[in-house]
């Protein structure tokens, strides 16, 4: 019987399929720049990673290698009267605001859960708990500055953000272009590299009722060049 982790037949068949067919029948440079890296899985945890199965150096945990991370965030809040209601770093006039233990952005606490994801650190209630008293109150885009300090440290860089507000009012068409500029300037990047999309609830459920609002964000990254 083999041992756990043992180089069984599903692994032997990605070795031979990436490492021996190309070598043995000479497929040329192009193409095979073309296919996956030689071996480009291991199994890691239960999982594939990319990484060399022809090599045997370790696999990094965080840092950044010559790949690409996808990370997806979302948050809820809860609304109350009150306003104006603080979303995309800007302050959007309203007749409800968010209820939360920071400023209540759902958007930036979106994006940092997309940025800290892609970099497997964790998400924003691990960064910044709300049974921390310096928490209370803070400004959301200070913490997207933190955030985005820590998946710089590790080496990667923001290919581009996609988000999704949903909430039944108020319209943001005409706060769009606010939102997308404050948040590419608090993550140093182009606006370009800022999607927004907004929806409603469709008047029902808490989105359609008015009584919570949400936001949905995926971050693309890359390693940063050497």
């Amino acid at each position: 019987m083999r041992g756990k982790g043992a180089f069984g037949p599903p692994y032997f068949q990605l070795w031979f399929d990436f490492c021996i067919i190309p070598r043995k029948f000479g497929i040329n440079a192009q193409l095979r720049k073309n296919l996956p890296r030689a071996g480009s899985f291991r199994r890691v945890r239960g999982v594939f990673r990319n990484s060399d199965v022809c090599a045997s150096e370790p696999i990094g945990r965080n840092q950044a290698t010559d790949g690409m991370r996808v990370g997806i965030g979302h948050d809820t809040h809860r609304l109350r009267p009150g306003g104006p209601l603080r979303l995309g770093g800007i302050d959007i006039p309203h007749d409800r605001e968010s209820i939360g233990h920071s400023d209540g952005d759902a958007l930036l606490h979106a994006v940092i859960d997309a940025l800290l994801g892609a970099a497997a650190l964790g998400d924003v209630g691990l960064m910044f708990p709300d049974t921390d008293p310096d928490n209370r109150g803070r400004d959301s885009g200070e913490m997207l500055t933190t955030a985005l300090e820590a998946v710089s440290g590790l080496g990667w860089k923001i290919v581009n953000i996609d988000c999704i507000v949903f909430a039944q009012r108020p319209k943001l068409l005409t706060h769009r272009q606010a939102i997308r500029q404050r948040i590419a300037d608090i993550l140093e990047i182009e606006v370009e590299r800022v999607g927004l999309q907004a929806k409603t609830g469709e008047g029902i459920g808490l989105i359609g009722n008015e009584e919570a609002f949400a936001a949905q964000c995926v971050a693309l990254l890359e390693a940063k060049e050497e």
